[in-house]
């Protein structure tokens, strides 16, 4: 029986702040990258993994951290994560620790969707997960225009302390309305899948964020390359053996959802490309203030808000596989002219391939979700669902590393870190050409991406009228 308390409303309230801060951090840290370069004197490599280690620890922790609710309570796992995230944010204005705050946010979104959906009735659970999802939106909106207010007035490290006193009135907030829910029998945590994921997803990226500066054949390469083999087979072997896997690979038998998989990975690498190539290209090579560059970005996120809803409504009139095709078809177009931006400014160069990809992200997103989490029995939704959403954050997290590999091409290694954080004259280096030309050439490599998600969703969407061919019973979504 849903919670119809009094406190419902406080509670949404809660957790849609959570949603909104945690997303509002993952993208204010973009626009402040080359800033957080400068100030600390690192790397464009170092930098980058402020955003993945964040992207990694939540990646990780999401799984476990569902059965750990389930084990100790949700509001203890909710309000640990909060706090969990609370340091690391701290830490991270005063060093670099996304991996910390990472981990917190893993353990707060995991417990955030069931808590919605157990203290909401069915007639009003979907009105509530609908406000929190647009508070991701608002989260991604708000994110890169204040990250770029914040780093010009106030400076890198102010961009993570201004959200400190919302995660804590979360905190208070989470401890005074939310109720503790029954527990269950406790479950063995998959530590050796936790570990051997973790290290071999740690490995890859490693390999494809210095091997162009090692040399691909290189004795590090070559060694990294072997160690993230075997521990992605001690993974799987793991996964087939253990009572409660991270991974249920069962569920790659069903060929709807593996091909799913494969266009959400495809998909996200290409996607979420777009704030940080954007943000380099604003900030480092038309040396845009912040402000100004995340006022640019807005068209990527600003769109979604009238879309988002209408979105959904589309999606189950005309069906999910069939806009998930028309919408990745407007994103390919949209991330083209994306590659075609040039030296000079054009604001209409910028805003208008945005306002395509967001308009048709709003559509073909829930497509895809749909697609996807209906491709297996509803009795391992749940497994079906942290599976999705893991793909999801390789797919982010990959993303960003390929960026540098690919600007990599173009630029030398040791040149892009001193072009992205805008140290010494450009035009003397001889590369803010190359750094514009290394942009709008990755843009064009990651339409690759999107372009195979077509080939795939084609795919599927051929097999599955087929399907309706020979039973007209069967459901092209």
């Amino acid at each position: 029986m849903k919670n119809s308390h009094s406190y419902k409303w406080s509670i949404l309230l809660v957790v849609t702040l959570v949603s909104f801060i945690t997303n509002l951090d993952s993208t204010i840290v973009i626009i402040g990258l080359p800033k957080i370069m400068q100030g600390l004197d690192i790397s464009v490599i170092t930098g980058l993994w402020t955003i993945t280690g964040y992207i990694i620890a939540s990646t990780v922790l999401i799984l476990p951290a569902g059965k750990w609710a389930d084990v100790v309570g949700t509001k203890r796992i909710f309000i640990l994560g909060l706090i969990i995230f609370t340091i690391g944010t701290i830490l991270c204005g005063i060093a670099n620790s996304g991996i910390i705050q990472g981990a917190g946010a893993a353990l707060a979104l995991a417990t955030a969707t069931p808590t919605i959906v157990k203290t909401f009735p069915d007639n009003q659970l979907g009105l509530a997960l609908g406000i929190n999802a647009t508070s991701w939106v608002i989260g991604a909106i708000v994110g890169p225009v204040a990250g770029g207010v914040l780093v010009s007035q106030y400076g890198w490290r102010s961009i993570f302390f201004v959200t400190v006193p919302f995660v804590i009135i979360c905190i208070i907030g989470a401890f005074l309305v939310m109720k503790e829910t029954e527990v269950q029998i406790k479950k063995k945590t998959d530590w050796v899948g936790i570990l051997t994921f973790t290290l071999g997803l740690v490995l890859v990226m490693t390999i494809f964020s210095e091997g162009q500066s090692w040399g691909w054949i290189s004795t590090q390469t070559i060694g990294l390359f072997i160690a993230s083999i075997v521990l992605w087979i001690t993974f799987v072997i793991t996964e087939l053996r253990v009572e409660n896997p991270l991974f249920n690979f069962k569920l790659f038998s069903y060929k709807y959802y593996t091909m799913g998989l494969g266009i959400t990975l495809c998909y996200c690498i290409a996607y979420f490309s777009i704030p940080l190539l954007l943000s380099i290209y604003l900030q480092s090579a038309l040396h845009l203030s912040g402000t100004n560059a995340g006022l640019l970005m807005i068209s990527l996120s600003a769109p979604q808000l009238i879309m988002g809803p209408l979105g959904g409504k589309i999606v189950d009139y005309f069906g999910a596989l069939r806009m998930l095709v028309f919408g990745i078809v407007f994103l390919v177009i949209g991330l083209f002219m994306l590659g075609n931006l040039g030296a000079e400014l054009s604001i209409s160069g910028v805003i208008t391939p945005l306002i395509i990809i967001s308009i048709t992200n709003s559509i073909s997103w829930p497509s895809l979700a749909k697609t996807v989490l209906s491709a297996t029995p509803k009795d391992q939704a749940g497994t079906a669902s942290g599976m999705y959403y893991t793909i999801i954050n390789i797919g982010r997290a990959l993303s960003q590393t390929f960026v540098i590999l690919a600007i990599e091409v173009i630029i030398p290694p040791e040149m892009i870190s001193k072009a992205i954080a805008g140290i010494g004259d450009l035009n003397n280096l001889n590369i803010k050409g190359d750094l514009v030309y290394s942009i709008d050439s990755a843009f064009k490599f990651f339409v690759i991406f999107f372009v195979i998600a077509l080939i795939l969703g084609f795919f599927l969407l051929y097999s599955k009228e087929k399907s309706s061919i020979g039973n007209p019973s069967v459901d092209l979504d």
